[in-house]
């Protein structure tokens, strides 16, 4: 039953204004908020347009109907996902294979890209299989709409566990991966966007995913290393201005190369 009560806690907090009050009049809150918000936008970005291109073989209204049902299933994922994992992050194993699964999609990235494999895969630009099971067992609408719940939720296991790394406080994980799911629907296009002006944006998030992975690790036991939120949110913020900063140097030797 303790497990139980842990998590009736976390939910609990949903509900506490004093700690709305605390987080939403806190500047720190808010940047660690926005953080989430972009990394959510610049890993997820192309995710959208899979799902997009998922349901293309629907009416178009009845693709509007099943997007909003996915997202509907995005959120109560994410609800579920912050109740049980509040508590179970306390656990030193548990924290350590979230580390280490960041760290690996971090490193497996830079790998990748040395390799020269974008990491998007051919069949992601197909559409969803007419003669799959989901189909088959609940129907082409229900079947799409459960194809699309259950990619949502593998695409949020990332985001989810980075996360945890950047705060463990209900409501910055709760209205960060809320925005961060309604950004990655509906302004993936400017993400995209983004990410082909400014092409060290992906690297970034990859970057910071690595940072967070390190900052999930420095907090075990054999460690116990605790990073403050102001001093982890400036790591955050240097990364993001380097990254500007990098581009401009890149811009700036093409054009003089281009002369």
């Amino acid at each position: 039953m303790s497990v139980l009560n842990h998590i009736l806690d976390t939910y609990a907090q949903f509900f506490d204004l004093n700690m709305w009050s605390k987080i939403l009049t806190d500047p720190v809150s808010w940047g660690l908020i926005g953080t989430l918000i972009i990394l959510e936008g610049l890993l997820s970005a192309d995710n959208a347009l899979v799902l997009a291109v998922m349901v293309k073989h629907l009416e178009p209204k009845k693709r509007k109907k099943a997007l909003f049902y996915g997202l509907l299933g995005a959120y109560i994922f994410r609800f579920i996902a912050i109740g049980i994992g509040v508590y179970l992050i306390k656990f030193w194993a548990i924290k350590a294979l979230g580390a280490a699964y960041l760290a690996w999609l971090a490193i497996k990235y830079f790998i990748d890209k040395r390799k020269g494999d974008t990491g998007h895969d051919e069949e992601e630009t197909e559409g969803i299989n007419q003669g799959g099971l989901l189909i088959r067992l609940f129907g082409t609408f229900w079947g799409t709409v459960a194809a699309v719940e259950l990619m949502d939720i593998a695409f949020s296991v990332d985001s989810v566990l980075a996360a945890f790394g950047v705060s463990n406080q209900v409501w910055i994980l709760f209205v960060g991966g809320i925005l961060g799911v309604l950004m990655m629907r509906g302004v993936a296009g400017v993400f995209l966007t983004l990410i082909d002006r400014i092409p060290e944006l992906e690297t970034t998030a990859y970057i910071l995913i690595l940072i967070i992975a390190i900052k999930m690790a420095l907090t075990l036991p054999l460690i116990n290393i605790h990073i403050e939120s102001l001093h982890f949110f400036i790591i955050l913020a240097v990364t993001f201005a380097a990254t500007f900063i990098v581009h401009f140097m890149n811009k700036k030797k093409e054009t003089s190369k281009e002369n």
